[in-house]
């Protein structure tokens, strides 16, 4: 298994450069192509109800500063990829809201790359929950770059050395693990952390984190089990537990399960889930 197609999310966001990055060095470690793409905003339902939109010259002029505003922040992106090695990539502005339009893209991807929300960015484009909203809706594994990294120079999750796997027993965890196994195959050491195992023995049986471990040493993957305690019954306290676990293994790649349903245009998370997408420090991949 490999990523032969990675979406990328382009914004003019401070974490720009490093999700560009990241994304490349996936690409050129797996030989892939990286799609580079940029949204202008503008629903493509607002087309499918209106399609004389550009007979308006009021509106045109709008949707033509939105487009070349989507197009500058490719500017570089070529480049950047060139010089990471990639040897196949394209860059495309495309006329939709970035959840919507990203999540529908990710259908025809292996893996997407975003950023997590920073409240603090000058120029935000996406709105607060773009990122829950493609990990729920796109059907694919999603690459989570923190907003940190634009002050500094992460670890590339291709080259990660010290990868943590927050294991839970559910068909979320299978998947993130499944779909992170191009990565986990190329790291150094991998931690597999199952959390209050007592209280879920029906998901983990008699030896919880015995199955996962013997699964990933198949795939070459030699990980080390480590059973801990979530620190209470709140699922916020877990979460916690997990980051500050990661911060004491000197993690450079979180992979964990998402979880959380949209009901009509809310998107409700989990506990752990939110704290982590919150409080990450670290490049994150998870799946729903």
């Amino acid at each position: 298994m490999t990523y032969k197609t990675i979406l990328l999310h382009v914004d003019d966001g401070a974490g720009r450069d490093a999700r560009i990055a990241a994304a490349a060095s996936v690409a050129q470690a797996c030989g892939g192509h990286l799609t580079g793409v940029a949204l202008t905003g503008v629903s493509r339902l607002l087309y499918q109800n209106q399609p004389d939109l550009d007979a308006d010259p009021n509106l045109t002029l709008h949707l033509n500063f939105l487009r070349e505003r989507a197009a500058r922040a490719l500017d570089g992106f070529g480049a950047q990829a060139a010089a990471a090695g990639v040897a196949s990539f394209e860059e495309r502005v495309i006329d939709d809201e970035a959840a919507g339009g990203i999540s529908l893209l990710a259908r025809y991807a292996d893996l997407v790359v975003i950023s997590q929300y920073n409240a603090q960015d000058k120029s935000p484009s996406v709105m607060r929950d773009f990122p829950a909203y493609v990990l729920l809706h796109s059907g694919k594994p999603v690459l989570i770059m923190p907003h940190s990294a634009q002050a500094t120079a992460p670890a590339q999750p291709a080259s990660a050395r010290n990868v943590l796997i927050s294991w839970k027993g559910s068909k979320e965890s299978a998947r993130a693990v499944s779909a992170a196994l191009p990565l986990l195959q190329r790291a150094g050491t991998v931690h597999v952390a199952v959390f209050d195992a007592q209280m879920h023995g029906a998901e983990y049986g008699e030896h919880p984190g015995a199955d996962i471990v013997q699964y990933l040493a198949r795939h070459g993957v030699q990980a080390r089990l480590q059973l801990l305690d979530g620190g209470g019954n709140r699922r916020s306290d877990i979460g916690e537990a997990l980051l500050a676990h990661a911060s004491d293994v000197s993690a450079d790649l979180l992979v964990m399960g998402a979880y959380g349903h949209s009901r009509l245009r809310e998107t409700i998370l989990g506990g752990v889930t939110r704290t982590v997408l919150q409080s990450m420090t670290m490049p994150v991949l998870m799946a729903h």
